[in-house]
């Protein structure tokens, strides 16, 4: 089996500062590549930066701030990183919450939705140049099973009717899936691959925000696996030479997996992807 290396390779990682998102940067800046982290706190993103590279050894580890709630600050991500790179061969949407009451962003949107989808909804787009001029390329997001509950309620995007947790997270989760199905269509013989992943019931700061099912979460933390551990498929899914033709599929212990039903509807996904169009500020 070869030796996989990403030397000379740029890799953008959000929600990079915890969680599964650190670990993929590890895994990532391991395998030798020019690793951007993405994170909201400068603090937080600076110390992950220095343990990235000190466990790794890898100096070539960048840190860039955004607030995925602020489709401003997702424009000036973008931005800030066209000034110093030409290329891009790897996004690994991986940021994402849960919230335990309902709260709208700077954009008078539903805070889940927007963070967990939209906004990487906004940042692909806006990648999508650079990531066609680095192909062959890839584009990795971090979904989950909670996306099989889900259902996308066109009537009430933004759950103003009545919130739930829960649903909003599923709702985000299997837009997201559909996202990458719809673009994975789009990019057919690009040279840019999109494809979607359950990482595993995975303990991490994940659920802190989630008030009663939040506490659920917490309780349940032993019994999940570790950040490492889910990690594992999106860095598969980043690196292996053995998927780098494989589009449009959904993977969960780096393996392909069945989605849900709802996912596959492709007249959904595009009607999603023209109202993502329109919120995002892209129509």
């Amino acid at each position: 089996m070869s030796i996989v290396s990403l030397q000379g390779k740029i890799c953008m990682v959000t929600g990079a500062n915890s969680g599964i998102g650190k670990e993929v940067a590890i895994g990532l800046a391991n395998l030798g590549a020019i690793t951007v982290i993405v994170c909201r706190d400068r603090i937080k993103g600076e110390s992950a930066k220095n343990e990235i590279i000190g466990k790794t050894g890898n100096k070539s580890v960048e840190l860039m701030l955004a607030d995925l709630s602020s489709f401003a600050s997702v424009r000036k991500l973008a931005d800030d990183f066209k000034k110093t790179h030409d290329r891009l061969h790897v996004l690994v949407n991986n940021a994402g919450l849960i919230m335990g009451k309902r709260l709208v962003t700077v954009d008078n949107l539903e805070t889940t939705f927007e963070v967990n989808y939209l906004s990487h909804f906004l940042l692909t787009l806006l990648m999508l140049d650079t990531l066609k001029d680095s192909a062959p390329s890839r584009v990795v997001n971090v979904s989950s099973t909670a996306s099989l509950r889900g259902h996308i309620d066109f009537d009430d995007l933004q759950e103003e009717r009545g919130y739930s947790a829960m649903k909003s997270y599923s709702q985000s989760k299997l837009a997201q899936v559909l996202f990458t199905y719809e673009l994975a269509r789009k990019l057919a013989s690009s040279g840019v691959t999109v494809n979607a992943l359950h990482p595993g019931v995975v303990r991490s700061s994940w659920g802190n925000e989630g008030g009663a099912l939040g506490i659920g979460i917490r309780l349940g933390r032993p019994f999940m696996i570790s950040p490492k551990k889910g990690a594992e498929t999106p860095i598969y899914l980043a690196s292996s030479p053995e998927i780098e033709d494989v589009s449009g599929k959904y993977f969960s212990k780096k393996r392909e997996n069945r989605s849900s039903k709802e996912s596959y509807d492709e007249n959904e996904a595009k009607r999603l992807w023209e109202i993502s169009l329109r919120l995002a500020g892209l129509a």
